[in-house]
């Protein structure tokens, strides 16, 4: 696949959220999604190199495979870089998305810039900048806090793209880069979920309803039917 120019995955990351009903600004419910999409998504605890895969198989049925281990802010982007796998990846092969993915082919590269456009759209950020801010290119830390809390994205995603977008100074961008973003959001009154790994054992998907079809079909005994609902967790 060959490496697509930003103003392409911005196109594409506009045209996903016009596809499944979601305006240029507002942030996503990533969980909402993937239910709404029947995304069968797995988050369990793996090496701690590993952020995610996902497998289109031949009957359009998708699997996504999130590492619970990393932080949740983490976790969300891996959901959207697998969505650029399963929905415009021109050959969308098993992989693992692992730390060096970013390095690796133009697939992952991509992959990598759609998930940063999709979750954090240039109008909603902008949205959310004052005129001042616009102007100087400097956010204070509250402000940041803010908008990662608001677009559930890690400290270091959002920095990144804000840069990316010129929206603030390299000089900013290194004061902010440099603070402890758990201890900023304790002194800011935030909650710290989104910084610390979660979701082990969650299971979205129609997993339930495929394991009783199969019950009442007498495929499977109600003893296996129900170790496959204790793979559910019922809390998120």
């Amino acid at each position: 696949m060959k490496l697509l120019s930003n103003g392409s995955i911005e196109n594409l990351a506009k045209k996903f959220r016009s596809d499944n009903g979601l305006s240029l600004t507002e942030p996503i419910n990533l969980k909402s999604l993937l239910r709404k999409l029947n995304i069968l998504t797995i988050f369990k605890p793996l090496s701690d190199t590993f952020y995610g895969m996902s497998l289109k198989a031949n009957d359009s049925k998708s699997f996504i495979l999130i590492n619970s281990k990393n932080a949740k802010g983490r976790q969300h982007f891996s959901i959207g870089h697998e969505l650029f796998h399963l929905f415009y990846d021109e050959e969308p092969v098993p992989h693992v998305c692992d730390e060096h993915a970013g390095v690796k082919s133009n697939s992952e590269k991509n992959a990598n810039k759609f998930a940063s456009s999709l979750l954090m759209p240039q109008e909603g950020l902008m949205a959310m900048l004052s005129q001042e801010e616009l102007k100087t290119k400097r956010i204070t830390i509250s402000r940041i806090l803010h908008i990662g809390q608001c677009f559930s994205v890690s400290h270091q995603a959002l920095l990144y793209r804000l840069k990316s977008l010129s929206l603030i100074s390299t000089y900013c961008f290194d004061e902010l880069f440099s603070i402890n973003i758990q201890e900023a959001a304790i002194q800011h009154g935030y909650d710290t979920s989104l910084y610390n790994s979660g979701n082990d054992g969650l299971i979205l998907g129609d997993f339930g309803t495929k394991a009783r079809a199969l019950f009442e079909m007498e495929k499977i005994s109600e003893g296996h039917y129900l170790e496959l609902l204790n793979k559910i967790r019922p809390n998120e």
